[in-house]
């Protein structure tokens, strides 16, 4: 009886994550346990690897395994563009565009005076540091075209105006776009025609 709960609990589990409903993640549960010895016992392993090791880069926000991500202690990414998301979902989906080759910073949210979240609770401040610091030469916003999205994008472009040169992504991301659910070919096309603020 206790085997039953325990699978009853993980289709539970799986169905918290997004995209997966209650059906959906029944049929992921059966897969993986009809598969066991090549799916879930290599997925219970590195789950709980990536439990123990994953971190919050110090730098930029990003997910990796070291207190500084791979993207920020390249050095060869260190050419002066900095592009900015609303969080790791989005710079996962800039990175396979591949198309960017600077450096990400990783707001942690949008400003939003219904949820009270002001710039202190997201990570501007240290954008503002990085802007100085790291010698950048042009500031990507790279937010999703939301209103708070772009309430965001107005609220920085205030704060870093003649400092640094500013510019945002153009054509291809639709007015309501996240660009974690867009194709590499329109994040592509909207990074190389992004526009000046």
């Amino acid at each position: 009886m206790s085997g039953r709960n325990d699978i009853d609990a993980l289709i539970d589990l799986m169905a918290r994550l997004p995209g997966l409903g209650p059906r959906s993640a029944r049929r992921a549960v059966l897969h993986l346990i009809r598969k066991r010895a090549l799916l879930l016992t290599p997925l219970s392993d590195l789950m709980q690897t990536v439990a123990a090791t994953a971190r919050e880069c110090l730098n930029c926000g990003n997910v990796g395994t070291g207190d500084i991500c791979e993207i920020c202690s390249n050095d060869a990414r260190a050419n002066g563009l900095l592009c900015v998301v609303e969080d790791v979902a989005d710079l996962w989906a800039m990175e396979r565009s591949g198309t960017f080759k600077g450096r990400y910073h990783v707001l942690g949210g949008t400003l939003s005076a219904l949820d009270s979240i002001g710039p202190d609770e997201l990570r501007i401040p240290k954008l503002i540091d990085r802007v100085t610091s790291e010698e950048i030469t042009e500031v990507i916003l790279a937010l999703n075209a939301t209103v708070d999205g772009q309430t965001t994008a107005h609220y920085i472009a205030d704060q870093l105006e003649g400092r640094v040169a500013l510019s945002s992504l153009a054509q291809g991301v639709p007015i309501g776009g996240e660009l974690d659910y867009l194709d590499d070919g329109t994040i592509s096309a909207a990074l190389t025609a992004r526009k000046r603020l």
